[in-house]
């Protein structure tokens, strides 16, 4: 039951306020490891285009996004480097999107930064601890936690 001194509004501001800690701190890491032009959403597209490769239309859909949407970050991300279009092997009249050797980095050293970010916080606040609230929120969230529609879900 929500009291005076714990409304239930504050549950998920410090939820979100966590992510964005966590979130904050690994785009400064990257940054200082040669990736600064990357951006939180960007995460979410790399993971969404996978080793393999998409369509812009199946990219749009894994992310919650309209195609034009998703086409415009895919642009963004072709100009930085960590995306390239190729033709589809399969379908001649398809473009597939893929991950560049510099997106596989970012992914790479995201994975690895988030590791430490983690060990921080057990640093911090203590193994038994850290890995309670990863057990409890594992309890309460849907099974398929690892959704990768966060961009169109927040922003629409």
């Amino acid at each position: 039951m929500a009291t005076p001194d714990r409304p239930g509004f504050v549950l998920p501001l410090l939820l979100l306020a966590g992510f964005r800690t966590l979130i904050d701190d690994l785009h400064a890491e990257l940054a200082r490891q040669g990736h600064p032009e990357l951006r939180p959403a960007h995460g979410f597209v790399l993971q969404a285009v996978g080793p393999t490769g998409t369509t812009a239309s199946d990219l749009g859909q894994r992310l919650g996004v309209s195609k034009q949407a998703a086409g415009k970050t895919v642009d963004r991300l072709v100009a930085l480097g960590y995306l390239e279009r190729a033709d589809d092997p399969a379908d001649a009249r398809r473009k597939l999107v893929r991950m560049t050797a510099k997106g596989h980095d970012g992914l790479r050293r995201s994975a690895v930064v988030f590791d430490e970010l983690r060990d921080r916080w057990t640093a911090i606040l203590g193994a038994d601890r850290v890995a309670a609230i990863e057990d409890d929120l594992r309890r309460m969230v849907p099974s398929d936690v690892f959704r990768l529609d966060v961009p169109g879900w927040f922003g629409g």
